[in-house]
């Protein structure tokens, strides 16, 4: 029986073990066998920028963590789905670029929101980290999510992944999708404008008990967009 891995190009096909392997320690905390925090999400997600937490590895290393069955199993699919079809029109040097780029500067662009929500709740960028007792008693309502960003890591891939999607969908922009619940197929310069716009609606309107980085995923676009316009990256005539 072939091997579902066999066929596609190198860096993918890393990309695809390195994340399953990093997911199999989550499993083992998530569903408590070892009767403590998972000490791997809290070393190698990335914190904020500003928490005693925060080490400079974390910016690579959180992409390859993640919360959840429904998170990786997403995250995977997408990049299996449009991994392969990037990497042999990049090259697979300038795709593992462009991978760790989107990745990178996902988080980063998530990093430059919660500075400016920090800001906006304590008129402080340099804030000493805060214990939520003493952040209810300062900031009132705020408290939480001033405590949530100052404590709580990102893992995930996912800004690397809209950024391979914002790729796919500039080069390929005729390439027709299946989309679940749509019955016909559209066009990725249809649909994948459409998935962008709704990331950006929740980031910004962020409903209670929303944990997804939304601007994290914006931030991997927006590097994606970037990448293809600097790298004048272009897919075959006929399927322009």
């Amino acid at each position: 029986m072939q091997s579902p891995f066999s066929n596609l190009p190198p860096v993918l096909k890393n990309l695809l073990i390195i994340n399953i392997l990093c997911f199999i320690p989550s499993l083992y905390y998530s569903h408590g066998f070892s009767g403590v925090a998972d000490p791997v999400g809290e070393h190698f997600g990335v914190y904020y920028f500003n928490s005693p937490m925060f080490r400079p590895w974390q910016l690579i290393t959180y992409m390859f963590l993640h919360g959840g069955w429904e998170h990786i199993i997403f995250n995977m699919f997408a990049l299996y789905s449009f991994g392969a079809i990037l990497e042999y029109t990049m090259t697979s040097q300038r795709f593992l670029a462009f991978y760790f780029i989107c990745g990178i500067g996902a988080v980063v662009f998530q990093m430059i929101v919660q500075a400016y929500e920090v800001h906006a709740i304590t008129g402080q960028l340099n804030l000493a980290f805060p214990d939520l007792e003493s952040s209810y008693l300062q900031y009132g309502p705020n408290a939480q999510k001033l405590y949530d960003i100052f404590h709580t890591p990102m893992v995930g891939a996912s800004g690397a992944i809209f950024g391979v999607l914002i790729a796919f969908g500039m080069i390929y922009p005729n390439a027709e999708l299946m989309i679940l619940f749509i019955p016909v197929p559209v066009k990725a310069k249809y649909i994948i404008p459409v998935y962008i716009l709704i990331e950006i609606s929740l980031g910004v309107t962020q409903f209670g008990g929303d944990n997804v980085a939304h601007f994290a995923h914006i931030g991997g676009a927006i590097l994606g967009f970037i990448l293809v316009k600097m790298w004048r990256l272009q897919g075959p005539r006929n399927f322009i």
